[in-house]
């Protein structure tokens, strides 16, 4: 691990404005991600900023129903809050399945929301990596893919975003809040704020330089039957392969979400109005592109997906 300098960011404003006038600085809270990259070299900030302090970390009513998650909510809390249990049971779920007790206790909401990918070539400093190394080429093209991308991919990158989190919060169309340097705030639609590769797969999400997520909110409860449904390699402390959050009416309307599929949680509302496990699979994956190794992917969203609503039916 290299050197850098820290320090404890007494305001949100004061954090981004901590983060936009020192170059290699970054931002830390929990460490979950942070640190082990640093460990590998994959990150090597020159100045760390701790936000931990910032009082970031309640969970509230929101004025319209809804609930307003803080960016420094750990994972536990989150998951356990009743409010969540009882109305956002999805994301609740969605966290159960995502990481350890321990990590849970240690991850932050926005955290989450930020972690970067888990693609193999992406930490192995060895190989060439757009995500690391912008313009050095991309390893996983022709190499071993199973568990990346199929959807909204590029000729830069094909790395799937990790968190089950996210696609929970996508599902649920979540708020993401930010604050500025100068203190103005924006909001930034879950739908709007990780990004595709393109051209510039380093180039994450939608946060500005000057940045730091305050808050995440939710609307008001979806009702209907929550499931979050995760398939992976093993059964514990594994990412995705395929992943899938619903919410469903009892009209047999749902609302779904992905993971394991895209550089970003990956959500096909016009897919929603079709019927039927295929029928929304379909759409869902229209212009995928598999290789031979994860192209059991389409199928196992289509089976997925068929468990679910089964369960949703009784």
């Amino acid at each position: 691990m290299k050197a850098f300098t820290y320090e404890r960011a007494q305001t949100p404003a004061g954090a981004a404005a901590s983060l936009a006038s020192t170059p290699g600085a970054k931002l830390i809270a929990g460490g979950t991600n942070l640190l082990d990259l640093m460990k590998l070299q994959v990150e090597t900030p020159t100045h760390l900023i701790d936000i931990n302090r910032l009082g970031l970390d309640q969970i509230e009513e929101a004025s319209d129903g809804g609930v307003r998650i803080g960016a420094l909510v750990r994972n536990t809390d989150l998951a356990a809050s009743p409010r969540v249990r009882r109305d956002y049971a999805v994301l609740a779920r969605a966290l159960l399945a995502g990481a350890s007790g321990q990590l849970r206790n240690k991850a932050t909401t926005a955290g989450n929301l930020l972690q970067r990918t888990r693609c193999p070539y992406f930490y192995d400093t060895t190989k060439p990596c757009n995500k690391r190394q912008p313009g050095s080429g991309c390893a996983a093209l022709g190499g071993f893919d199973r568990n990346l991308a199929i959807l909204a991919t590029s000729d830069q990158c094909i790395a799937t975003h990790p968190s089950d989190m996210a696609v929970a919060m996508r599902v649920l169309d979540a708020t993401v809040h930010a604050v500025r340097a100068d203190g103005t705030q924006r909001t930034i639609p879950i739908a709007d704020f990780h990004r595709a590769p393109g051209s510039t797969p380093d180039v994450e999400t939608a946060l500005l330089r000057d940045e730091v997520i305050t808050a995440v909110t939710l609307p008001p409860p979806l009702g209907g039957k929550h499931f979050y449904r995760k398939v992976r390699d093993r059964a514990s402390y594994a990412f995705a392969l395929v992943s899938v959050a619903a919410v469903v009416q009892p009209d047999g309307r749902g609302r779904f979400a992905y993971g394991g599929l895209a550089p970003k949680p990956w959500r096909v509302e016009a897919a929603e109005q079709r019927s039927g496990a295929n029928a929304i699979a379909q759409a869902t994956l229209a212009g995928a592109r598999t290789s031979e190794h994860n192209a059991f992917k389409p199928m196992l969203v289509e089976r997925t997906l068929a468990s679910v609503l089964a369960e949703a039916k009784g």
